[in-house]
């Protein structure tokens, strides 16, 4: 019997959170010849974690956004609800801490507009307001966005049903916070989570910032059983519903013919043939390598790929310490730290390799999950999130030597906000660079975060272009590089929008066949 059927209906490259969602959606609307090809051997992609010594440790999953409470789900958290998903979501105690010593700041922000605008009130008198209407507004571009990512509708439509929404499109995230006229402390305090679409706050689109800063004063969430409890339930549900689940099979051809797709051809050598295919490979792979013949890449293809910049890339440190947080100095779930918040400032020393960072992130997992680790034990992450290109000029012998020199820059900023040096207590640590995400992920040059978010390629640009960027038929992208941007949360999104354009494809068809 062979292994694999002569045809599928639907091929989807990459077993990861993407590729996954796009095969419940299409499950969900009754297509049901899928093969999944994942070319390690557990799901997940980046959803995944690491034992060592009997310790399983979280690898990436900081926050799940857009989950929602159970009986008020958000739109993440309704779709796993929808398709029989059952994930124990646990909801992370604060948004985050931000300590900045030259500013003399040490604030920590909790979910709820109102809440988190009283929070900065009591740091800076005089903001609530303000800072309350930001949010505010934050939510109404928000709402708009969910609407107009499924619903098209026309310029004079959306004017008349999304105002804020078309007011704001066109400035960046500084340009609309000016027009609140806040203190320089209250715009450090709504700054910190740029570092997760990785573009300065003056080039990052209001549109983005609003989308982020909703979201995440909404509240955020992590599974109980870490990022890989996602990957798990989620294999086992499309299988459940008929799907084929391949591991170990890396793809390494996309066929195309006739500008249209015609199947895959994988390591081994496997020629399966089916009607559509999702690619998780980034675009940039797929139109410089894997589409057999070449001929058959579009000139717009390679122009688009070369048009979009790669956003960030981590380099985290993750340990196990001995003993508790406090004992460590972790006083709380994440915290934002550094020397300054001119993101311009970070992002140009971000560029180098030759200085600290100057800006981190850290995320103590007990907080949110105090069965993570076992008792009397500390999980933690230090995390920088940082374009690629410095790394690129890094030599093979110099590799685990730079590893080790920015783990402990890294662990030393934060011991300067904890007080307590804990590197005596660290029982596991492992460092990740952009080079660990591209070996053992194969994401593109290591960019966890897809395409960098800028004025004149965003979510909504991208949407916009959705058809002009679409070169070969029955060929779709999904992953941390779709329309919906970067982190796991727009993974599930990116994947339904993969899985919809191959449904509204066959409705098409339908309809003509009448």
């Amino acid at each position: 019997m062979k292994f694999y059927k002569d045809h599928y209906q639907v091929i989807i490259i990459g077993g990861a959170l993407a590729g996954m969602s796009a095969a419940l959606q299409l499950q969900a609307k009754g297509v049901k010849d899928i093969l999944i090809l994942e070319k390690h051997n557990l799901p997940g992609g980046l959803a995944t974690d690491f034992v060592r010594n009997g310790i399983e440790i979280e690898a990436t999953l900081h926050e799940m956004m857009s989950i929602g409470k159970k009986g008020n789900r958000l739109k993440v958290g309704q779709f796993f609800d929808d398709m029989g998903v059952d994930i124990d979501w646990l909801p992370v105690p604060e948004c985050y801490r931000i300590v900045l010593p030259n500013s003399g700041l040490d604030v920590t922000l909790h979910d709820g507009y109102e809440r988190m605008a009283r929070e900065i009130d009591a740091a800076v008198p005089g903001t609530f307001e303000k800072v309350h209407e930001l949010m505010l507004l934050c939510r109404r571009v928000y709402d708009s966005m969910n609407i107009l990512s499924v619903t098209p509708m026309s310029k004079v439509q959306m004017l008349l049903k999304h105002p804020d929404f078309v007011k704001t499109v066109g400035y960046s995230a500084t340009e609309v916070i000016d027009t609140f006229h806040l203190p320089k402390k209250a715009v450090e305090l709504l700054t910190p989570y740029w570092i997760y679409v990785g573009s300065p706050m003056d080039k990052l689109p209001f549109t983005i910032y609003a989308f982020l800063m909703a979201d995440y004063f909404t509240g955020s969430y992590v599974c109980r059983h870490f990022s890989h409890e996602m990957s798990m339930r989620m294999q086992q549900k499309v299988e459940e519903n008929g799907a084929q689940y391949e591991f170990r099979q890396e793809v390494e051809k996309i066929l195309v013919k006739n500008g249209k797709v015609c199947g895959v051809r994988t390591k081994r050598g496997d020629e399966i043939h089916s009607d559509y295919v999702i690619s998780a490979p980034y675009p940039n792979k797929v139109y410089t390598q894997m589409i057999e013949p070449l001929s058959e890449v579009p000139t717009g293809a390679i122009k688009m790929v070369n048009g979009r910049e790669l956003s960030v890339c981590p380099v985290s440190v993750i340990m196990v310490l001995e003993g508790t947080p406090k004992e460590n100095g972790l006083m709380n779930y994440s915290t934002f730290s550094g020397r300054t918040m001119d993101t311009n400032e970070i992002w140009q020393n971000y560029s180098n390799l030759t200085e600290p960072y100057n800006y981190i992130t850290t995320i103590c997992v007990n907080y949110a999950n105090p069965e993570a680790v076992p008792a009397g034990q500390t999980q933690l992450s230090i995390t920088a999130l940082v374009p690629n290109d410095p790394f690129k000029g890094v030599k093979p012998e110099d590799y685990h030597a730079l590893k080790r020199r920015l783990a402990n820059e890294m662990m030393e900023e934060y011991i300067k906000i904890s007080g307590v040096d804990f590197r005596s207590r660290i029982m596991e640590v492992e460092v990740t660079t952009p080079m660990t995400i591209a070996h053992y992920v194969g994401a593109w040059k290591g960019s966890i975060y897809g395409y960098s978010h800028r004025l004149e390629d965003h979510a909504v640009a991208r949407l916009q272009m959705k058809h002009e960027d679409h070169f070969i038929e029955g060929l779709e992208f999904a992953g941390a590089h779709g329309m919906s941007g970067d982190g796991m949360g727009p993974q599930i999104t990116n994947g339904r929008a993969a899985a919809k354009a191959i449904l509204d494809d066959l409705a098409k068809k339908k309809e003509a066949q009448k």
